[in-house]
């Protein structure tokens, strides 16, 4: 199956570069590139990508406002692609929002061309694309500059029973399943399967929103 890309960055080198990049791979096809935001929400609306790479700073419209109009579209538009920003910088406040807003995780512009192919496939199958090293950093980063809040988002961790929350706490520290199921002792299937019922119960999209709601919850504190 091909995945469809979209590819919207200010530069037009970088947009040159990741398009003929990704186009080479027999398993990714390249519908479209935009300069901007705006343009970028545009053409998404008419090409239909399944996942779109969207640069954090542009000019007209930033990756973030777009990535919202994407991910929460208005009445009657029933597509929404998933979004995988691309950033210079490893710790940027408007990726954290981002990963707030849905979006699937976050790239650094100047990533290996392995990883920027994985990447695309990562997001594509419905995962999320969490480098723990830098994702966890972030997070718990602006999880510090802004106090928990401990109001709903606590109340609604009431409805996991204990080895799901116990489960929850470790994606937020970066852990994948494999890492998950030593560290409980369990088959990795049964901890994907925890972690579906996880965002299920939770209604949140995939693990990018899990790692955000674990932090604003108070599940697990910045610096643990």
């Amino acid at each position: 199956m091909t995945t469809r890309v979209m590819i919207v960055d200010d530069q037009a080198m970088v947009r040159a570069g990741f398009a003929a990049l990704l186009a080479a791979q027999s398993d990714i096809d390249v519908v479209g590139e935009a300069p901007d935001g705006a343009q970028g929400v545009e053409l998404s609306r008419r090409t239909r990508p399944d996942v779109v790479l969207m640069d954090v700073r542009m000019p007209e419209m930033d990756g973030l406002e777009a990535a919202r109009r994407l991910l929460s579209p208005p009445p009657g538009v029933t597509h929404r692609p998933r979004v995988l920003m691309l950033t210079t910088f490893d710790v940027d406040d408007y990726v954290y929002e981002a990963l707030r807003a849905g979006a699937s995780g976050f790239l650094l512009k100047d990533a290996p061309p392995a990883d920027l192919i994985a990447a695309v496939r990562v997001v594509a199958s419905g995962d999320a694309l969490l480098a723990p090293s830098v994702t966890r950093r972030l997070i718990a980063d602006f999880a510090q500059q802004r106090p928990a809040a401990r109001g709903k988002p606590a109340l609604r961790l009431k409805a996991l029973t204990e080895r799901e929350t116990e489960v929850l706490t470790l994606v937020a520290r970066g852990r994948s399943n494999t890492e998950i199921a030593q560290t409980l002792v369990l088959a990795e299937q049964t901890v994907k399967t925890h972690v579906s019922r996880v965002l299920t119960k939770l209604d949140l999209r995939d693990r990018a929103q899990a790692v955000v709601f674990a932090y604003e919850s108070g599940l697990v504190a910045p610096g643990e």
